[in-house]
């Protein structure tokens, strides 16, 4: 048996300012081969499992493309076009299945639907290939992923926890139809729901039972049950809430369930819509509190839905109010770290930091802080995550340092990355659970390495291009209508 292997991952946020090149993908890697095996072997990501599973059949196993890119504005047609044609260029030359690591929200600049342009381009070619897919919830599923894949698998946990668990799903399902075992079917369920992020985390309502619900119909024979609550801060069409389910030879039973699970959903949209406060205000609450780790969550400057990760809004805010004993991590100033790498460590600095990226799609210029304070820590900037999200990955943040202004410590990095691991602290000298405050540019990632040790935790409503506010966001291209941005009563 010969397996094509391949991971191909991008969260595009279209009103990002960030361009997504092929450098960008390279920051993560783009790898191949034994290379990729070797690196991903054994780490808690859907690709791993595709790996394990054609080793254990010992198939024929062809890795042609491995990348992935922290979210950001539009990839470009370049970068879409090496990873894409990589993928297709190793199934032309023959195999019998593909196993395919796939975000499900990916917009270039020519196409929309990144990932379906990609599945139809191989179905094309070869009408008869078994394709399973791996899918991030934040997918914005469209009707040419359902109709060109075997099987549709997404996560079922946000922080994403079970990446290696859905790979291994989704292998399995189509490597049992190859063994004639099952004979799935696929159906899907879209909702003009446009779910927001901050009220996605699956171990939350609305989310936690609408999960359960999907593990219900599993138990009762479905053969996979995927909601797929959608990326929101992408200007598509097909942007939003849909659900994805697979049965085995029986399309009325898939029906039927994709149905169930998406009336479910919509009965409940209400609970899907943030409701925000003013910043002072939380910061002000947030101040009267004494027993840490407190987590401040400045969720509209997050770099794992494509954010700029050096506004300084919150920041500023919380340095106005006086709190004290903060960790802050992580601000994207690249010139700063240089800065303090220049002065050395223990060296007293001035900077202007952050505040180096306008955001047009939101009208945000961007707006440096002077902030004082001694370089405490310098470092290359790469860890291994040892948490439950990602396990076993490398993070590299490029160059990193730690500003000490006396009452905060500032992570200062050159990539972009989501603080979802205690590593961004500890590789730098900073122990978390000691701080009284951990202001984390993060959404929901963050609970994977800090929820345990969170005694209170606040959202910050600051400002970027992840703002929960869609008010500031201009859609032109989403489908309409389309709750909440519409008033509507009937999902049909």
């Amino acid at each position: 048996m010969r397996l094509v292997v391949a991971a191909m991952l991008h969260e595009t946020n279209t009103f990002s300012p960030i361009p997504t090149d092929v450098a960008r993908f390279g920051q993560r890697n783009m790898l191949k081969g034994k290379e990729a095996r070797d690196y991903f072997k054994g780490t808690n990501t859907a690709i791993a499992a595709f790996i394990d599973q054609a080793e254990d059949a010992r198939a024929e196993m062809t890795i042609p493309m491995t990348a992935s890119a922290v979210p950001s504005g539009k990839v470009s047609d370049e970068a879409y076009r090496i990873m894409s044609d990589a993928i297709c260029e190793a199934i032309d030359k023959g195999c019998d299945a593909a196993l395919l690591d796939l975000h499900g929200a990916m917009v270039t600049e020519s196409f929309e639907d990144g990932e379906g342009t990609l599945l139809a381009r191989i179905r094309k070619t070869h009408p008869n290939l078994p394709i399973a897919v791996a899918l991030d919830p934040h997918c914005n599923c469209t009707q040419t992923m359902v109709d060109n894949a075997t099987a549709l698998v997404g996560y079922s946990t946000y922080p994403h926890i079970d990446m290696y668990d859905t790979g291994k799903r989704a292998g399995r399902i189509v490597l049992d139809a190859m063994a004639g075992k099952t004979r799935p079917v696929m159906t899907w369920r879209q909702l003009p729901l446009l779910s927001q992020t901050l009220r996605q985390g699956t171990d939350d309502e609305p989310m936690k039972s609408l999960n359960a619900l999907a593990r219900a119909k599993e138990k009762a024979g479905l053969i996979s049950a995927s909601i797929l609550f959608g990326f929101p801060l992408a200007d598509i069409r097909d942007a939003g809430f849909s659900v994805v389910t697979i049965a085995d030879g029986d399309k009325a039973k898939a029906e039927a369930a994709a149905e169930e699970i998406a009336r479910a959903g919509w009965q409940v949209r209400d609970e899907f819509v943030y409701k925000g406060r003013p910043l002072s205000e939380t910061v002000a609450e947030a101040a009267t509190l004494t027993d840490g780790p407190i987590v401040l969550l400045d969720h509209s400057d997050n770099a794992a839905s494509g954010a700029t990760q050096d506004v300084m809004t919150v920041i500023a805010e919380v340095m106005r109010q006086g709190l004290e004993d903060v960790a802050v991590a992580a601000v994207w100033d690249p010139a700063a770290v240089q800065e303090m790498a220049k002065a050395g460590p223990g060296a007293t600095v001035t900077l202007k930091l952050g505040g180096k990226t306008d955001m047009p799609s939101i009208n945000l210029k961007g707006k440096p802080l002077t902030v004082t304070g001694k370089v405490k820590s310098l470092t290359d900037g790469e860890f291994v995550i040892r948490g439950p999200m990602g396990t076993g990955t490398k993070a590299q943040l490029g160059p990193a340092a730690v500003l000490d202004t006396g009452k905060m410590e500032i992570v200062v990095v050159s990539r972009h990355h989501e603080p979802f691991d205690l590593g961004i602290f500890t590789s730098l000298g900073i122990q978390p659970e000691h701080k009284r405050y951990l202001l984390l540019k993060s959404r929901i990632h963050y609970r994977a390495g800090f929820a345990k040790m969170a005694k209170h935790t606040f959202r910050l409503d600051g400002q970027g291009v992840t703002t929960s506010d869609n008010s500031l966001l201009d859609f032109k291209k989403i489908r309409r209508p389309i709750y909440p941005l519409d008033r509507i009563n009937d999902w049909r």
